[in-house]
């Protein structure tokens, strides 16, 4: 038998065989009519509240309220609007990594089809004691944001030289424990250890080789989406330039 990974790669219809299975919507969470929606969960961990995984809708716009969870997505078709109380909005679509912050007063909306990959963590802190407003709540990431110099290798422990590593961490949540942003490093090699935190990563530039404990080996190229769990030992290996989008909660 093949040994079981760990580390998920993400898929854009879901795992093979599998695809998307139908929702189960309720009116009274919509301001429009009844969307059609799908999905497939990779992730979950209830007692936590993670959930990774992949969703689709049809048009809609969602009441509006505190947002229920901090989110990191990337969308892979259609777009959306998220619109405050003063009915200013802010838009993503196809291509983008964005982040929502949990507690914000707002109602997502769009015209169309959407399907994203999304990472969420239920902040029962953030929708105990909302926020009065919705700015800056939800952040678009620019893949060619300007980086500042690390100076720790962090989480990684390095076998043989360190590389330069450079980052932006766009968004960082009210508990600080989620967070969100750009990372770059040169090659590497990381020591077979437990990694430290949940990540999920959207590949921009390069290549990962990801090596876990029980043998098993997985590469992931430009434009691959994969999250490893908290615990998961494992080993990188980089041997060239390698830009990320990434979302870490650190509990």
């Amino acid at each position: 038998m093949t040994p079981k990974s760990r580390v998920i790669r993400l898929e854009k219809n879901g795992p093979d065989g599998l695809g998307l299975a139908p929702l189960a919507l309720e009116e009274g969470d919509f301001q429009s009519p009844l969307p059609v929606q799908h999905y497939h969960e990779y992730f979950a961990d209830e007692d936590l509240g993670i959930s990774v995984g992949i969703w689709d809708t049809t048009t809609m716009q969602e009441v509006f309220g505190p947002y229920s969870t901090d989110e990191f997505i990337v969308v892979l078709d259609g777009a959306f609007q998220m619109v405050d109380g003063d009915g200013r909005s802010t838009s993503g679509g196809a291509g983008e990594s964005v982040c929502f912050r949990a507690g914000a007063p707002m109602s997502w909306k769009q015209d169309g089809y959407l399907k994203k990959f999304y990472f969420t963590w239920e902040n029962q802190a953030a929708l105990e004691a909302p926020l009065d407003s919705a700015a800056r709540a939800t952040r678009v990431l620019d893949s060619n944001i300007t980086l500042e110099r690390m100076e720790t290798t962090a989480p990684f422990v390095i076998a043989g030289t360190p590389p330069e590593q450079r980052n932006h961490t766009l968004f960082t949540n009210d508990a600080e424990n989620f967070f969100v942003g750009t990372w770059e490093t040169g090659p590497m090699l990381s020591e077979m250890r437990p990694f430290p935190s949940y990540e999920f990563v959207r590949l921009l530039e390069g290549e990962i080789t990801i090596t876990e404990e029980n043998g098993t080996e997985q590469s992931f190229g430009p434009g691959d989406c994969f999250f490893v769990p908290k615990g998961t030992v494992c080993s990188w290996s980089i041997t060239g330039r390698v830009r990320k989008h990434y979302a870490i909660l650190d509990i």
